[in-house]
């Protein structure tokens, strides 16, 4: 599952999902401070890389990307997404052209309800990030109004870290980790009710920015808005009290973590590969929440 060579980029990282190409010698854009972003089908769990990819999953993630970006009214770093726009024919559908930003090392979530591990923290301090919560919220319970609750990026395979606005601070300054959160909360905000008017709950969302190296413009890159980065639950089926179905890779989890896996999470064993009816059933549901959100067939 290395990442594909194509013509005109050189391949320069690859995380959990993507693939990021810099413009080679004869390229049209060489010299430019641009960055080709692959979305691939790969699919991670537990701070695995799983050896079985979803069919489809990279263009459901960029298009959904794309869709959002073009509904957000913040500064992105999208420039292009077709052939036209210079996207190699081979990954057209799943890759986009991106302005290089110097990144933030900082994971900006936004929740609006209480679960993960938001819900965990919750439970032995009735704090998440340090910020205090009224008593008696379950798990899937609405917040009064959201909250940011950021993380410290990890290395591939680690998990990240949540830390306290005023680590947030010490790492970035004053002005950017007030600017950091300003944008996330606006985000969050503007997409829940988009998404709420969908029949679909935004329970929170990660999103990442960085600096345009030209203007000195924070800007918002990565991906945005999809099931990998965000939850979603059916608003039909939310009952605060128990684990609310979602619109991702729950059918992956509860596989792994079934006897019918074998697999032991405590173990250094890698997970195993996954069966046919598991990733069907997950690429579909990533493909409900792309029509459900868009209103657009996937094609």
């Amino acid at each position: 599952m290395s990442a594909p060579q194509l013509t005109g980029w050189k391949h320069v990282y690859s995380g959990k999902v993507r693939d990021l190409y810099e413009p080679a010698e004869g390229n049209a854009a060489a010299g430019a401070d641009v960055v080709l972003v692959v979305a691939s089908d790969r699919i991670s769990a537990f701070d695995h890389i799983l050896a079985t990819e979803i069919p489809d999953k990279g263009r459901v993630l960029t298009q959904l990307s794309l869709w959002w970006f073009d509904q957000l009214q913040v500064p992105h770093h999208v420039l292009g997404s077709t052939v036209a726009d210079g996207v190699p024919a081979a990954v057209a559908g799943r890759a986009m052209i991106c302005r290089k930003l110097t990144m933030f090392p900082i994971e900006c979530i936004a929740r609006g309800y209480l679960t993960g591990s938001g819900l965990l923290e919750y439970r032995q301090t009735q704090t998440v990030c340090n910020l205090p919560l009224p008593e008696g919220l379950l798990d899937g319970s609405r917040l009064e109004r959201p909250i940011f609750t950021p993380s410290a990026k990890a290395e591939v395979g680690e998990h990240d870290e949540n830390i306290t606005f005023a680590a947030v601070v010490e790492t970035i300054g004053a002005e950017n980790a007030a600017q950091l959160q300003s944008l996330t909360l606006g985000i969050y905000s503007r997409a829940e009710e988009t998404a709420r008017s969908r029949g679909i709950i935004l329970a929170d969302t990660k999103v990442e920015f960085g600096v345009d190296r030209a203007t000195g413009t924070i800007t918002l890159g990565d991906e945005v808005l999809t099931p990998d980065s965000s939850r979603f639950w059916d608003a039909a089926q939310w009952l605060p009290g128990k684990a609310q179905p979602s619109f991702d890779k729950q059918f992956v989890r509860d596989w792994l973590t079934s006897p019918a896996s074998g697999w032991d999470r405590t173990a250094d064993e890698p997970p195993p590969a996954l069966p046919a009816d598991v990733v069907e059933r997950t690429r579909a549901r990533y493909v409900e929440a792309f029509e459900k959100l868009t209103g657009r067939t996937f094609a």
